[in-house]
């Protein structure tokens, strides 16, 4: 994109990637709010997943093309075949340009200093490789509250990561250059396997404990609860065996989290159950 003088400090030298499937829902809540930050990424790529909505998506992404086309630079990448959202990301990823990339999902949104205060904090600690921060659940787009003026930063260590994912996807900002990508044959934590190797092989990673993004759905899903769950917990296993075979997790310790993690998907259980019996009463 062309910066003309005095406009350079609006920019920042980041790649956006958000994977789409079948989201003309959402998909303008996300990207305008990537257009309303206080600083713009340099790209931004929408990446297609061979969305089966008859046009629908990849109609709509070529319209925020053109509606933000004199804001920043906007790809739009579309794939022949549905690989899920780790083959979208890949794709991405692997055309960014810029020495950060940062992740949005099409049905989150991010509050509109978001780049500005993660990619101010990574340049400041170049040393750290991925950064993530609090995302909370909101009801409506309008939803961006006042930011404290004072916050912590934490390092995340292995046990802290193992224990429990620390990064959701629409907080990552990371390294464009790190030798790792999203597996592309897992469908569930497959972010979380990609923050595990990172981590369990040496890298320094930090939470921002800031709520600079928003989903717009209830934690744990909505429809077919139970079975996303279920999962989802599959999915976290999975990952701790993989990580297993790597060389990076011993026996002794794939066997503590493996059983933490099936106490923590009871747990979730328990309150899913607990919250249909409330409802049910009401």
């Amino acid at each position: 994109i062309k910066k003309r003088a005095g406009m350079l400090d609006k920019f920042v030298s980041v790649s956006v990637i958000i994977p789409c499937y079948c989201c003309v829902e959402t998909i303008d809540r996300a990207v305008s709010s990537v257009m309303d930050q206080t600083v713009l990424p340099v790209e931004l790529l929408l990446v297609d997943d061979a969305s089966s909505d008859n046009g629908r998506t990849i109609t709509r992404l070529h319209e925020l093309k053109m509606r933000y086309a004199n804001k920043t630079h906007i790809e739009i990448i579309s794939l022949k075949t549905n690989g899920g959202p780790s083959v979208a990301r890949n794709t991405g990823w692997d055309v960014a340009t810029q020495p950060y990339i940062a992740f949005l999902d099409a049905d989150d949104a991010w509050h509109p200093r978001k780049l500005e205060i993660q990619y101010n904090w990574m340049k400041t600690h170049p040393d750290v490789v991925l950064v993530g921060h609090l995302c909370v659940w909101a009801r409506s787009h309008d939803h961006n509250p006042q930011l404290p003026a004072e916050w912590k930063a934490w390092k995340v260590s292995p046990l802290k990561l193992l224990l429990s994912n620390r990064f959701q996807t629409p907080s990552a900002m990371l390294y464009r250059n790190l030798p790792f990508r999203f597996i592309p044959d897992k469908r569930h934590c497959e972010d979380y396997f990609l923050w595990l190797q990172i981590v369990l092989r040496g890298y320094s990673a930090w939470r921002l404990e800031l709520p600079l993004a928003y989903f717009y759905k209830a934690p744990f899903g909505v429809d077919g609860l139970s079975k996303n769950l279920w999962k989802m917990e599959k999915g976290e296993m999975d990952s701790y065996w993989r990580l297993h075979l790597q060389g990076l997790m011993n026996k002794p310790v794939l066997f503590i989290v493996t059983v933490y993690s099936l106490l923590k998907y009871t747990r979730r259980i328990i309150i899913k159950l607990s919250l249909f019996r409330f409802v049910w009463v009401i």
